[in-house]
């Protein structure tokens, strides 16, 4: 069945090589995501320039009941912003609104919750001579009956209930890989958990990291700025970018297992392999 449907696109994220997952906020629905192929054909109907985030949109949706994320087949602008995008101030204030917007959702975190990531670090286990990557889902894996999914929808809903910060602390290496940055200091990760429970955390600006589009505090009492974003903190940007990159490939190829199960929302909240920055 086929549905015309107004909207906002707030996000957009590559999915395939020539797939992409809008997320939409739409008068019928509220926040829905979308697949869309983007073609880059003179015959394609679908272009880049079409799913800009915050372009207002007219577009056809193909609903089928036994899929879990439906389908676009057509977009339209339906409003030409005048200067938008080339008014640096019109701009500013239409990012800050649209990140706000995200900012206030929690697939995030329960992509995190079902990736389970962390890093096994020398010393800590026999063989493990420098840090090696793990995924467990919901960082108990082998305790899990039922799909990871079910606990991460139990955990946004008690998120949004409960309306809390969801906070990913790094307490293993900043400045750089292993063997040339070094671990973050003991005090650092206390002033930033100190930091985030007495609400000191509340009241600084925040910027956004590159790939996993996670916030971070620009600043915080008695941890160096120079280390709070993560990308400043390297030497080298070049080699930075491409351990990120890397990383962010193995939470996608990881997520594959749980694809089928997981809503559309958390899916979309995956990294980006191929983004630009």
């Amino acid at each position: 069945m086929q549905q015309k449907t107004n909207g906002i696109i707030l996000q957009n994220t590559k999915f395939q090589e020539k797939k992409n997952i809008l997320k939409i906020y739409t008068l019928q629905h509220g926040v829905q995501s979308y697949v869309v192929n983007i073609g880059h054909s003179k015959k394609s109907k679908i272009k880049s320039a079409h799913v800009i985030g915050l372009n207002q949109i007219e577009f056809i949706e193909q609903i089928k009941k036994t899929r879990s994320i439906q389908l676009i087949s057509d977009i339209h602008v339906s409003y030409i912003y005048q200067n938008l995008f080339s008014n640096p101030i019109k701009n500013t204030i239409a990012i800050f609104l649209n990140e706000v917007l995200l900012k206030a959702l929690k697939e995030q975190a329960m992509y995190h919750f079902i990736s389970g990531y962390t890093a096994k670090v020398a010393g800590t286990e026999m063989g493990i001579t420098e840090p090696t990557l793990t995924f467990s889902a919901c960082f108990g894996k082998v305790f899990l009956p039922l799909h990871p999914a079910k606990y991460a929808t139990l955990l946004g809903e008690k998120l949004k209930k409960n309306k809390v910060n969801v906070w990913l602390l790094n307490t293993g290496w900043v400045g750089g890989k292993y063997g040339v940055g070094s671990r973050i200091k003991l005090s650092y990760t206390r002033a930033l958990i100190n930091a985030a429970l007495t609400g000191e955390l509340d009241k600084v600006e925040y910027g956004e990291t590159p790939y996993f589009k996670l916030h971070f505090p620009k600043a915080c009492p008695g941890v160096p700025t120079e280390i709070l974003e993560p990308k400043n903190a390297w030497k080298d940007k070049a080699e930075f970018d491409k351990t990120a990159q890397t990383l962010a490939g193995n939470f996608v190829k990881n997520f594959e297992q749980y694809a089928s199960g997981t809503s559309a929302d958390i899916l979309a909240a995956a990294p980006l392999v191929a983004a630009t920055v």
